[in-house]
């Protein structure tokens, strides 16, 4: 139990690993924000008809939002680590607790720009008016004429009304803004709660201090920088070598033959390698010190789990 306890609280160090990653969640706010507005302004078009506005609105709410979700996912490298790991080794060394608080994770940094496009949305309130006016009943308006219905109500976002039903249109309108935005505000503050009892949470149940954290955060920044700048190098001085071995020569600029001369490459990393850095990967110890990543793993010759205290991980940590 104690292991499985263990195994869970390190999975919570994945909802946040940086402040670059609070940057980059708000640059993605701010991004979705514009692009609400702009499409606002430029695309929205209640079509001011029974039956329609009820679906172009939700639509308008719902469909970018659910199309910035999915684009948050598969640009968030945990899916991919995950279905890495899922094809290579499979599910066993997870336990539900952890796949939950993994997907959490994904979800979560996946669910900034659709929150924002609903906030954004609520907020302006053009969506939510246009939605619902047919729905409000002609009762609740004061002195509103019996003879006009569903049909008239559902103008109302268009402003194609008869004069005598302008006063009720201005209430109308009024009403629905006003849900819309207490919407709105109350899904900012049920966000807010939820990222600061996270927070809360990670702190708590981190097995790091605060420096070490930091620390941490720092170096796989700047492993995954090294490392992309050093595979694109090592691609092309290999790239390099077997134009020549086909043609015969190469044409290279400057900096290229400077490359080729300076950095010899004899071969390709085996596929062993490559499946031993991918994956996912959450804080391991070996003998009392930590190991960073899969790739501080792999450089350190600790392979897997098991019984012997010698080149392997901690029992409790999953592999």
């Amino acid at each position: 139990m104690a292991a499985l306890v263990a195994e869970n609280f390190r999975f919570l160090s994945l909802f946040f690993k940086s402040k670059d990653v609070m940057i980059f969640n708000g640059l993605v706010a701010l991004g979705t924000v514009g692009s609400e507005e702009l499409f606002s302004v430029v695309a929205f078009n209640c079509p001011c008809s029974p039956a329609r506005n009820y679906i172009y609105g939700l639509a308008a709410i719902g469909v970018p939002a659910l199309a910035l979700f999915l684009i948050g996912v598969i640009w968030n490298n945990h899916t991919w680590n995950l279905v890495a790991e899922c094809h290579k080794r499979g599910t066993k060394n997870f336990s539900a607790a952890a796949t939950f608080l993994l997907f959490g994770s994904i979800m979560g940094r996946a669910a900034v720009a659709p929150v924002t496009w609903s906030v954004i949305s609520l907020l302006r309130g053009e969506a939510y008016i246009c939605a619902l006016s047919e729905f409000v009943r002609p009762s609740s308006l004061d002195k509103f004429p019996a003879e006009y219905g569903a049909e008239v109500l559902a103008r109302f976002p268009c402003k194609d009304v008869p004069a005598n039903l302008t006063k009720f249109r201005d209430e109308m309108t009024r009403r629905l803004r006003y849900e819309s935005q207490l919407f709105g505000w109350l899904l900012i503050g049920i966000v807010a709660v939820l990222v600061f009892l996270t927070k809360c949470l990670k702190h708590c149940c981190s097995p790091l201090s605060y420096r070490q954290e930091a620390y941490w955060a720092q170096y796989r920044s700047n492993e995954d920088k090294i490392f992309r700048r050093t595979a694109e190098v090592h691609s092309r001085i290999l790239a390099a070598k077997n134009v020549k071995h086909f043609f015969g020569f190469v044409a290279l600029d400057k900096e290229e033959k400077e490359l080729v001369q300076e950095f010899p490459v004899e071969g390709v990393q085996p596929s062993p390698q490559w499946n031993a850095i991918t994956g996912v990967y959450i804080y391991r110890e070996n003998k009392g010190f930590p190991l960073y990543s899969r790739l501080h793993k792999w450089a350190k010759g600790v392979e897997g789990n098991g019984p012997s205290p010698e080149g392997h991980e901690m029992l409790f940590l999953a592999s």
